[in-house]
């Protein structure tokens, strides 16, 4: 599967005195495979081992506690799928601050040098309505509290190794 997520993202670097520093927020696309993802529960991160698209504009101010977005999904110039979104605190089961803290109380989590995203998880996905995105076509995160819609068009490459490509040392 091909699916987009339209989300909010926290963009973080560690400093080196480990201490995350939150730099801003932006749109973002999850680009996920729901159809790993609803074969098993447990098979969600390997669903989320793709690329994924971030910007095009970072917000450095407050953030809104409400914000509603739009996704859409355009094939061949024409609009194939629309809905609304909504995101922030006022909107999420957790505050930032709290996933914040459990994602980053980790050692591993705050190498000096690092920068971390995260997305902070939608409820509106086209996979949901039966849409099986197609190469060629161009998602769009629209968010206006943070500026400028992102955009991004679904490329598939082939790729990946078999077996017998595995060598040994």
């Amino acid at each position: 599967d091909h699916g987009e997520e339209p989300e909010l993202v926290g963009l973080y670097v560690i400093d080196d005195d480990r201490r995350p520093v939150r730099v801003g927020f932006a749109v973002g696309n999850e680009f996920s495979d729901h159809v790993t993802e609803r074969r098993n529960y447990l098979l969600l991160a390997h669903s989320k081992l793709r690329q994924c698209a971030v910007g095009p504009m970072l917000n450095t101010g407050a953030l809104p506690a409400h914000l509603e977005g739009t996704s859409r999904i355009r094939r061949d110039g024409a609009l194939v799928w629309q809905k609304p979104f909504l995101t922030g605190e006022a909107n999420m089961c957790h505050t930032i601050a709290n996933l914040e803290y459990h994602h980053f109380k980790y050692r591993q989590h705050r190498v000096p040098g690092d920068v971390h995203l995260h997305f902070f998880g939608t409820a509106t996905v086209s996979f949901v309505d039966n849409i099986h995105a197609q190469a060629g076509d161009e998602f769009e995160v629209d968010l206006p509290a943070l500026g400028a819609p992102l955009v991004n068009r679904l490329v598939i490459e082939p790729g990946g190794l078999a077996l017998h490509d595995t060598r040994t040392l």
